[in-house]
């Protein structure tokens, strides 16, 4: 029972922020509690992907048919590093992203030949998403063979 109740949970709280903040733009009010809504529930979220593994709530049948735990407690904080890998790396890309191109657009109206070197330094922050990916690849070879996966 309590492995079909964690899922859904997991599922709502990464709902209510989106319900928060649809209510507070239709409303005309500020977004700023559905931030801080949003931060409650992904540490809420980060806190569930700890405990589930720790709690050894997450099983699979081995060739016997006995069941076993799947992950170990470093396997499912190597996973957690890996998924912050990508996240804060793609997060750090688009904030690049929206510095450089805007930029690159101011340049390129004023200059039409600055096209090229602008879009070189908005290619550079996207390349940012690129090693987080690489990072978690690296990181989840590691659990892989940690845990006798590959």
């Amino acid at each position: 029972m309590l492995i079909f109740i964690l899922p859904l949970i997991v599922v709502v709280l990464l709902m209510v922020p989106f319900i928060l903040m649809a209510k507070r733009i239709k409303n005309g009010g500020s977004p700023r509690k559905a931030f801080i809504g949003n931060l409650c529930t992904f540490f809420g979220v980060m806190g569930l992907a700890v405990l589930v593994p720790i709690g050894k709530l997450v099983f699979a049948a081995d060739e016997a048919g006995s069941v076993t735990a799947a992950l170990s407690t470093g396997a499912g904080m190597g996973y957690l590093g890996a998924a912050l890998a990508v996240g804060l790396a793609c997060v750090g890309s688009g904030i690049a992203v929206s510095s450089g191109a805007s930029a690159a657009i101011g340049a390129t109206s004023e200059n039409p030949d600055a096209f090229v070197k602008s879009l070189i330094f908005v290619v550079l922050g996207e390349g940012i998403a690129l090693y987080g990916l690489l990072i978690a690849i690296l990181i989840i070879s590691n659990v892989g063979k940690a845990i006798g996966i590959s």
